[in-house]
């Protein structure tokens, strides 16, 4: 790479969607464009984005779109918006790295390989996340491209919070907890560095990452001790639409009472469970606290929400021997004072008290000046986090 400041790509594929941002970077990266192409794989794929730099600001559809053709359709938009020759790498978020990798890496045919092999661990992610790779080594063989690995963060776990209790010869096909959301926990244990100060950073810390996807993390030390995903994202607390962890003999029961199969199973867990399930109206947060005064379904899906995030939170400063700072972060932890009000409800005994009016601004420390643990609230943003990550690797500024 040429430049001290290199213009870096960072791409998110997820199950439906691609959304990109490009950055300038250097000492304060300035983002240039950014946006998604939703839908994918429904009618009426839809391309939204903001091109900072000349002020242009649509959102249209473009089509029905399958992944490969989705990307194809990135490529030339990108060729004609800012020129393919102007950008200098790209960085990749992947949901899954296995047990082998445990650092963001650049792309080779030996990793492609391995990341195929792997692929049977997350089918409705890695194989699209590979095609936008492929893609791309096709158009421009010479373009630096790095992968970033949800799992890498957890990778240093203990070996007793990474085991199954299952039989052990799936161990060798590498069934064990992996965790998930580390891009956002690499650039929270970052910031909170920065806002808090490095003594912060390497002390008792739980990360709770409340979006659409919602995990908990346990830190000591600036490692993860444990979190609460794991073989898969449908693990743990309840979501959106994902259900977190359930008794594994409902499996057994929903096949003999419903006939469901496993693939009905997945989609039911990761699709229609959660927030939606429980309420039976949406997954969106807002909307369920708009509702929860003359809707009980609305207000039992938000109450089992802030009930379960904060059990975790109590397992988690057992685990860690003790608490000193707790961050939120992600769509609902960053802008829902209710539901953070209603998790540390009754945490007292942890040294948790809120300010209430500084709950209600979102402001970035929440915690009253007579708490034992600092409560942070921080905007998390993956797709700076693997920008940052790509320069790194490739050993720029």
């Amino acid at each position: 790479m040429k430049h001290e400041k290199p213009t870096v790509l960072a791409m998110n594929g997820g199950s439906s969607s691609i959304k990109f941002t490009l950055y300038r970077m250097g000492d304060s990266p300035q983002r240039r464009l950014h946006g998604k192409v939703d839908r994918i794989g429904s009618r009426g794929t839809t391309l939204t984005f903001d091109d900072l730099e000349h002020n242009q600001h649509d959102s249209r559809i473009i089509g029905d779109f399958d992944h490969r053709s989705a990307a194809y359709f990135l490529i030339d938009w990108f060729d004609k918006q800012i020129g393919l020759a102007s950008i200098e790498a790209v960085g990749h978020r992947l949901v899954h790295g296995g047990a082998r990798y445990n650092e963001p890496q650049r792309v080779t045919p030996e990793l492609l390989d391995a990341l195929r092999r792997i692929s049977v661990y997350v089918p409705e992610h890695l194989p699209s996340e590979i095609a936008v790779i492929d893609l791309l080594r096709e158009r421009i063989p010479d373009l630096p491209q790095i992968v970033c690995f949800d799992t890498a963060f957890h990778r240093a776990m203990p070996r007793v919070a990474k085991i199954l209790p299952i039989p052990r010869r799936f161990q060798t096909q590498g069934v064990e907890r992996y965790g998930f959301h580390g891009i956002s926990y690499s650039f929270l244990m970052e910031e909170l560095a920065h806002v808090a100060g490095v003594q912060a950073a390497q002390g008792r810390v739980i990360l709770a990452h409340l979006g659409n996807g919602a995990s908990l993390a346990a830190v000591r030390g600036g490692k993860s001790i444990d979190t609460s995903m794991g073989f898969t994202p449908a693990a743990g607390v309840p979501m959106s639409t994902r259900s977190g962890d359930l008794d594994p003999g409902l499996v057994w029961y929903l096949a003999r009472t419903e006939k469901m199969g496993a693939k009905q199973f997945n989609v039911m867990v990761n699709s229609q469970s959660g927030l939606l399930g429980i309420s039976e109206t949406s997954s969106d947060m807002r909307d369920l606290l708009d509702r929860e005064t003359h809707d009980v379904r609305a207000a039992e899906a938000v109450a089992l929400f802030c009930y379960q995030i904060k059990k975790w939170i109590g397992a988690y400063a057992a685990a860690l021997g003790g608490l000193d700072t707790l961050v939120f972060a992600g769509g609902i932890g960053e802008n829902a004072p209710t539901v953070r009000a209603r998790i540390c409800d009754g945490l007292g005994f942890l040294g948790i008290e809120l300010e209430a009016k500084r709950n209600a601004e979102n402001a970035g420390v929440i915690s009253a000046a007579a708490s034992r643990v600092a409560v942070h609230v921080i905007r998390t943003d993956e797709a700076l986090m693997i920008a940052k990550m790509v320069c790194r690797v490739l050993g720029v500024s």
